[in-house]
């Protein structure tokens, strides 16, 4: 009995020690500011070298609730970075390169540092591991002139991919307006003239699936020069996304950042994060909570994790303790 009772033991502690060692960490302050942002970058303890890119949602012109400058200016400074978007797929304002640079201007974000949008000339493929939708990744030209990137997100609801977050920022949003065609069609299509017809949209897990395995195109692309790391922002988190112009109005409050090296364990963070919150006079996850679920939008972390990109497995450590 004595025998079976320590190999139970040792079991126990041997599964304990597996399960601790698939965890990401996923670093978290409450606090939302300039100087937190620098904080939470250094606690990742990866340091952006060479050329780094900075990839932020500059936003509709009129949406109130993007990123803004002031907020992410000292994160931008201190690693000398310069900030990359790429146009949209869909008429708004930021599918011409000219109302692009408009809203950036307008947003205030050439005004902090360097802006660079990348598939204003040209764009290239990257390799995809996972092959099951898409063949290839179809991202900016201008991403190949960098070594190292930021990922910065706004973590919001999204009216395709039930939210936005770390995933979304790297898949869709490095993607060129093409390269959007081809994620959202699941690789129907290659050009954005005939995305938004039924048949060519009507794969939701396709295009889940295929966020995931860009995002992977990407991860894989910076791990390969010289690091890329991800922070996600939960402030003004209305079910709509930054991409829309009249958003639905912000219902939760303002929770904090979380940073990780593990872009899949970084969204499950932010997910559980939705989920654990209690509705209040000021505070009600309702809405977002059901955007998610409605759009199946756990399932690109599930993908992203089913193929390798990492885990949803994660222990939280609180910077401000």
């Amino acid at each position: 009995m004595v025998i079976k009772k320590s190999i139970l033991t040792y079991l126990v502690i041997i599964a304990t020690s597996i399960t601790t060692m698939a965890q990401s960490t996923v670093y978290l302050t409450r606090e939302i500011s300039p100087e937190a942002l620098v904080r939470i970058y250094k606690a990742l303890n990866v340091k952006a070298q060479g050329r780094v890119a900075v990839k932020i949602s500059t936003g509709e012109g009129t949406n109130p609730n993007y990123l803004k400058p002031e907020l992410i200016s000292q994160l931008v400074d201190e690693v000398r970075g310069t900030i990359v978007e790429c146009r949209t797929a869909y008429a708004g304002d930021r599918m011409e390169s000219a109302d692009h640079w408009k809203v950036i201007h307008d947003h205030g974000f050439d005004s902090i540092a360097p802006v660079d949008l990348m598939d204003e000339y040209d764009e290239i493929r990257i390799p995809v591991r996972d092959k099951t939708h898409v063949k290839y990744d179809i991202v900016g030209g201008h991403l190949a002139n960098y070594d190292f990137m930021v990922a910065l997100n706004h973590f919001k609801g999204h009216p395709m991919g039930g939210y936005g977050g770390a995933l979304k920022n790297l898949s869709i949003g490095c993607a060129s307006r093409n390269g959007k065609a081809y994620i959202h069609s699941a690789g129907r299509v290659q050009t954005p003239e005939n995305l938004w017809e039924p048949e060519n949209i009507s794969d939701q897990d396709g295009f889940l699936e295929s966020m995931a395995t860009t995002a992977q195109a990407v991860a894989d692309y910076f791990n390969a020069e010289r690091g890329i790391i991800y922070i996600s922002v939960m402030n003004n988190m209305s079910i709509d996304c930054d991409c829309v112009a009249e958003p639905e109005p912000v219902k939760l409050e303002d929770y904090g950042i979380l940073a990780s090296l593990d872009p899949v364990a970084l969204d499950q963070a932010c997910v559980d994060i939705i989920n654990q919150q209690k509705v209040t006079a000021h505070n009600d996850p309702t809405d977002m909570l059901a955007r998610i679920d409605q759009q199946h939008g756990t399932h690109t972390i599930d993908w992203a994790e089913h193929i390798g990109l990492g885990t949803k497995q994660y222990k939280i450590v609180n910077i401000d303790e």
